[in-house]
């Protein structure tokens, strides 16, 4: 069976965490167990990953440096994140293999995204990133660089980026290729460096973040896999979350995701992009399924034993 597994940030950088290597090459290391499982089932798997912390280090470690060292923007921090965690799995995924004596050629493909110049989220920037500033720093930052400032939560100002829709991976013959000749493809981490097309043709990258969730349903689309496996914090998905009459569902249909949505029963900032980004994968198809469970419980949710299972 081919599986697309997107794996949330718990999968690399648990929370509390400062983010040193070791930490994450820790939790990599554990990761990547539960994939070489999949693997030793027979399972032809790509991975696609989060990045909002690695990025918020790099923007921070920018920030510091600022008077020594030119920053860099925030797709080059984007492209930086994608080669440093797709190095750390594909290091432990291929340790992990060759200590149950299995091959298989593991690689990170860097990968932009393409997006709409046009795209309304340019008009509203939202996803605040980096790291926080005072009230001053944030009005010099907005009247230097033009970027937009809000509060966030009494703690400071942050920078708010837009978030784009997704529209076209450009490595994608190169991931297709590789995957359909059993090759395990680490791409579009952190949903893919945003670029656009300019008038003239010419690529160029822009100031934004993609929903990786949002780019996994586009990711597997284009492999053509049978099963979208996200990986997340959470067993499985709840309705009326954090109330005395929560429930665990074990399984939904595209109609009924529709519905809890329009209900508002997943928060954007949490289960509503993967519930979104199931709907979006199976719309119009049949034979496809997407499964929401917690790393531990990969290998079971893929039996349909463990997580939440959403079909048509």
């Amino acid at each position: 069976m081919k599986v697309l597994v997107s794996l949330g940030g718990n999968a690399i950088l648990k929370h509390g965490q400062k983010g040193t290597a070791e930490e994450q090459a820790a939790n990599v290391e554990n990761t990547a167990k539960h994939l070489a499982a999949l693997l030793q089932r027979g399972e032809r798997i790509a991975i696609t990953h989060g990045n909002g912390p690695q990025v918020g280090n790099i923007l921070l470690q920018n920030e510091i440096a600022k008077n020594t060292l030119p920053s860099m923007p925030l797709d080059v921090c984007g492209a930086e994140s994608q080669g440093m965690i797709g190095y750390m799995l594909q290091r432990a995924v291929r340790s992990e293999l060759e200590s149950r004596g299995l091959t298989a050629p593991v690689t990170t493909i860097v990968s932009q995204t393409l997006v709409d110049a046009e795209d309304p989220a340019f008009k509203n920037p939202t996803k605040p990133v980096g790291p926080f500033y005072t009230p001053e720093e944030a009005r010099q930052l907005r009247e230097s660089k033009g970027w937009t400032m809000v509060s966030d939560s009494g703690r400071g100002y942050r920078r708010v980026v837009p978030s784009p829709t997704p529209l076209d991976i450009l490595e994608k013959e190169t991931i297709i290729r590789l995957f359909e000749t059993g090759t395990v493809v680490i791409g579009v981490g952190g949903g893919g460096v945003p670029v656009i097309r300019g008038k003239n043709g010419k690529i160029k990258g822009v100031e934004a973040v993609l929903d990786k969730d949002r780019t996994a349903a586009l990711l597997a689309k284009t492999l053509g896999v049978e099963t979208l496996l996200i990986l997340t914090d959470v067993e499985k998905v709840f309705i009326n979350y954090g109330k005395p009459n929560q429930r665990a569902l074990d399984s939904m249909t595209v109609q009924e995701c529709r519905k809890y949505l329009a209900e508002g029963q997943f928060p954007a900032g949490s289960m509503g992009p993967k519930v979104e980004s199931a709907v979006s994968f199976l719309s119009g198809s049949s034979g496809r399924r997407v499964v929401i469970a917690s790393l531990e419980k990969a290998e079971e949710a893929l039996k349909g034993i463990a997580g939440t299972t959403i079909t048509n």
